[in-house]
């Protein structure tokens, strides 16, 4: 906090400490300016940004009418763990010969996804057929929050923060031979 000073001596202040001055408030007056290095504060902004915002996808888990009820298990778990990160998840199934005909077993398999997902997942768009195929979307319930990870805390390590190491201790200013000699006043020769 320096208080109110001219442009010329704030420009000055920067350029003697090697960083850059950055106007931080344009509209109060006087304009509130930092002195800070600049792109180190473009990147940090970047990266908070790029926390916060998480591009939704959209994720396509196939399905057959025959597919086991285990492999389904595993598929409506891949949807879940998409739908709680935040991704739309698009179901295809696809008929065969003959499986066209057969289109209440598709309804009713896909009823049966969106009964065992209606916790982290909602219908976008029905089921409906597209020549062999029937497809259907889900959408996530509620966004996800991404919070930082913290590194050590959790996993209980002792190490020490990486980077160059830094001494507080200053260094000795008188040799090492000095330092043996007793604290007290250095003796006077004896005079005769």
């Amino acid at each position: 906090m320096l208080g109110v000073i001219s442009t010329d001596e704030a420009l000055r202040r920067a350029r003697d400490v090697g960083m850059d001055l950055v106007e931080v408030s344009p509209n109060e007056r006087p304009p509130v300016c930092k002195i800070m290095d600049y792109g180190k504060h473009k990147y940090l902004q970047s990266k908070k940004h790029k926390q916060k915002h998480h591009e939704q996808k959209l994720k396509e888990v196939r399905i057959r009418p025959k597919t086991d009820p285990h492999d389904r298990e595993i598929k409506l778990n891949k949807a879940r763990h998409f739908l709680e990160h935040g991704d739309k998840v698009q179901f295809t199934m696809m008929f065969r010969g003959r499986e066209r005909f057969h289109q209440d077993i598709g309804n009713e398999s896909f009823q049966d996804i969106i009964s065992a997902l209606t916790d982290v997942g909602k219908v976008e768009q029905p089921p409906r057929m597209f020549g062999r195929r029937m497809t259907m979307l889900l959408v996530p319930t509620k966004v996800p929050t991404h919070k930082p990870k913290p590194h050590d805390e959790d996993h209980g390590h002792d190490h020490k923060p990486r980077g160059t190491a830094r001494t507080t201790a200053k260094p000795a200013t008188a040799p090492a031979a000095d330092a043996a000699a007793p604290a007290g006043p250095a003796p006077q020769p004896a005079s005769e």
